[in-house]
C-alpha cells in the first residue's frame, strides 16, 4: 500500500513538472524568410525562438501530431490564434514586436513555446 502511494506521488510530481515547470532551454534564432516550427511528439520544435525586434515575421507551423490539443495555436499576448491542419503547413504572420517574451501554446496550454524578441 505504501509503495502504491509513493508511485502515485511520483506520477503527480512528474505531471506537474512536465506541464507547468519544464521549460526547454535551447533558443533558435529565426533568420530571414518563413521560419519553420514542427508540432510533433507533444511539443513545438523548436519551442524557443529568437526574433529581431521591430520586424514583421512569418512562422510556418507543420502539424505532425494528431492529438486534438495540437489543432489550435494561440498567441495570447498578440491576440492571434489559428487552426493547424494535420500534415499541412500553416503560415502565421506576426507583426513587428517590441523587445520581450511572448508565449504561444495550444488552447489547453499543454504544448508551449516562447518568442524571445530582442
Amino acid at each position: 500500500m505504501l509503495m502504491i502511494n509513493i508511485l502515485g506521488l511520483l506520477c503527480i510530481a512528474l505531471i506537474v513538472w512536465w506541464f507547468w515547470l519544464y521549460k526547454p532551454t535551447a533558443v533558435v534564432a529565426a533568420e530571414q524568410g518563413p521560419f519553420t516550427v514542427l508540432v510533433a511528439n507533444g511539443s513545438y520544435q523548436p519551442a524557443r525562438i529568437q526574433l529581431p525586434a521591430g520586424q514583421a515575421t512569418t512562422l510556418r507551423f507543420i502539424r505532425k501530431d494528431a492529438s486534438p490539443c495540437a489543432k489550435m495555436l494561440v498567441f495570447n499576448d498578440l491576440d492571434i490564434s489559428a487552426e493547424l491542419a494535420l500534415n499541412q503547413t500553416t503560415d502565421i504572420s506576426l507583426p513587428a514586436m517590441a523587445p520581450g517574451h511572448y508565449g504561444f501554446s495550444c488552447q489547453m496550454q499543454m504544448y508551449r513555446g516562447e518568442l524571445i524578441v530582442q
